[in-house]
């Protein structure tokens, strides 16, 4: 990958919060009662993590998003802006507390439960706030932990400017088809392309080649180039942390776009991303930053 836009302009539009991780020898079956083996606290949500992502492999990163007026949303700003975000369109809530999520996770699995808060309260009048931002940006990042109307207003800002937009569809929700086609590239796992897409696996990646990435785990991804499908699997660590190496990959594979990278480089970058992303525990701590990557199996170079 080489290096054409010294610093692209990326504006995440997304959730954030405070994760809880309980890790276990064995996930709990219905009625039953295990014992946690530690408990860590780290900073996550789908899009502070694309953002922290995007501003350690070089990217002006923007982010758009929510928090509670309480010392975890403190905690969360303070912590984007030392990570180098601008956070100047993160709106501070004071009817509901900072987004969490309670992660269990076990033999390199998690199940995680998020309780949105203040991502809900998102508006689509911060896109509005951030408008001159938008046109001058190189790309849009988004996810689906806030409201789908916020993402839409997002995704049709832009296409109205001409940007590059990048969609992790996690959760695996409906994309409205206006999202579909504004997207530049759109990130499923293998499990939600039904929900997300309204079909099976094959049929979407016929309809949508260079466009769906299918995260068949969390270092495998499977592609069609147009004429045959492709699957690219990324270095592996022992044990695999998979918290986070979803967003890890979407942030990896839009800065490589922006540097005018190939859509195959761009997949093999945003690999390397996510398996240093997958080596430490939490969404964020493993975050590689840019001069982590230099020859990176090859794909990086100046």
């Amino acid at each position: 990958m080489n290096l054409r836009n010294p610093h692209p302009k990326i504006i995440v539009v997304g959730s954030c919060s405070i994760d809880l991780v309980l890790n276990t020898e064995d996930f709990p079956g219905t009625g039953e009662t295990v014992l946690a083996t530690r408990s860590e606290n780290f900073f996550g949500g789908k899009g502070a993590n694309q953002a922290v992502a995007a501003a350690r492999l070089g990217a002006t990163a923007y982010f758009v998003g929510a928090v509670g007026m309480d010392p975890k949303g403190q905690q969360v700003l303070r912590h984007l802006v030392e990570e180098g975000v601008n956070v100047g369109f993160v709106a501070e809530k004071e009817s509901v507390p900072t987004g969490a999520a309670y992660v269990a996770a076990a033999g390199g699995q998690n199940t995680i439960i998020v309780v949105p808060s203040a991502n809900h309260q998102v508006r689509p009048e911060q896109i509005d706030f951030a408008e001159k931002h938008f046109a001058s940006c190189d790309m849009v990042l988004l996810q689906l932990e806030i409201p789908i109307a916020v993402a839409e207003k997002a995704a049709a800002s832009a296409l109205y400017h001409g940007k590059k937009l990048g969609i992790y569809a996690s959760p695996g929700i409906a994309l409205p088809q206006q999202m579909i086609d504004a997207a530049t590239f759109i990130v499923v796992k293998q499990k939600d392309v039904p929900k997300v897409f309204g079909m099976e696996t094959e049929e979407a990646l016929r309809r949508y080649p260079n466009k769906i990435f299918i995260r068949e785990d969390a270092l495998t991804i499977k592609y069609s180039d147009g004429l045959e499908v492709q699957r690219e699997d990324g270095e592996r660590p022992d044990p695999v942390h998979a918290m986070g190496a979803g967003d890890a990959f979407t942030a990896g594979l839009g800065v490589a776009l922006c540097h005018g990278s190939s859509v195959a480089d761009g997949v093999k970058f945003g690999l390397a991303v996510a398996s240093r992303a997958a080596a430490k525990r939490g969404s964020q701590a493993g975050l590689p930053f840019l001069k982590e990557l230099k020859n990176a199996d090859g794909i990086w170079k100046n």
